[in-house]
């Protein structure tokens, strides 16, 4: 059992939880929780700390399975603690390798849904996103570099497991990728101030894709340029805009519910 905080293994967990670039370099992610652990794909999984008083009430015979199988490290309460993100850890905390994914991968397909993320700040929205993405059946998510890290402990939590099952990649130029998306017969849609048509007049059933932009800034005009059609979501009061999770999950489920009819 590790016990003292000043650990190497634990400094190295706890550099991870609070460094993006340290979490880049080693090519990990952190995954607090026993849903979190219950989700993660077997080959994901590099190491697993589990605190003493977590590991005496572990009475979920397929968690109880796959920690006898992965094996995993005894911690002290205290150290957890340490390495936790949250204010009252449940007791485990997973290390595992990033996923790669390609674009070619995440475009293949007759009929893809696609949402693109221009410099996305906040960590909950981003999550929150990518779990409506999965729940509205989402082909795969591609994000501009400036958007917020998709592996940051908060982020990670607020996907609820999504981040397993939704392909994703950061794009180094965030306009080419569109460009390619063109190219393979995707038509892309923004929400935009321009935009004359509502939403639900547009038809998505064909290869989509939605540009999302930055929470306070909206899509820089250059992205905005790369739209196919400018739509709008109609909106009483004084209101430009919605949160962007919100308005990513109008747009996501509206399609959805066409290509459900």
């Amino acid at each position: 059992m590790i016990t003292s905080t000043a650990n190497p293994r634990v400094k190295q967990v706890v550099q991870w939880r609070t460094k993006a670039g340290e979490r880049r370099k080693d090519g990990v992610f952190l995954a607090e929780g026993f849903k979190m652990f219950a989700e993660a794909p077997l080959e994901w999984v590099k190491e697993i700390y589990l605190s003493a008083r977590a590991e005496s009430r572990v009475d979920d015979p397929y968690i109880r399975k796959k920690l006898e199988q992965i094996g995993y490290e005894t911690v002290s309460d205290e150290v957890m603690d340490k390495m936790a993100d949250t204010q009252t850890p449940q007791g485990i905390m997973t290390v595992l390798r990033r996923p790669e994914h390609h674009l070619e991968e995440i475009l293949k397909g007759p009929s893809g849904l696609y949402l693109v993320l221009e410099d996305l700040q906040d960590p909950g929205n981003l999550g929150t996103i990518l779990r409506t993405a999965e729940g509205a059946g989402v082909t795969g998510v591609i994000l501009s570099r400036g958007t917020a890290d998709l592996y940051n402990p908060k982020t990670v939590r607020a996907t609820m497991g999504s981040i397993y099952r939704v392909p994703f990649l950061y794009a180094e130029d965030l306009i080419e990728v569109l460009g390619k998306m063109k190219s393979a017969g995707i038509t892309i849609y923004a929400a935009h101030l321009e935009g004359k048509r509502d939403y639900t007049a547009c038809s998505f059933t064909g290869p989509t894709a939605f540009l999302i932009g930055n929470e306070g800034n909206g899509l820089s005009e250059e992205c905005a340029r790369e739209a196919d059609h400018y739509l709008r979501i109609p909106m009483e009061g004084k209101l430009e805009s919605l949160n962007a999770a919100v308005a990513a999950a109008l747009l996501v489920y509206e399609a959805k519910r066409q290509r459900n009819l």
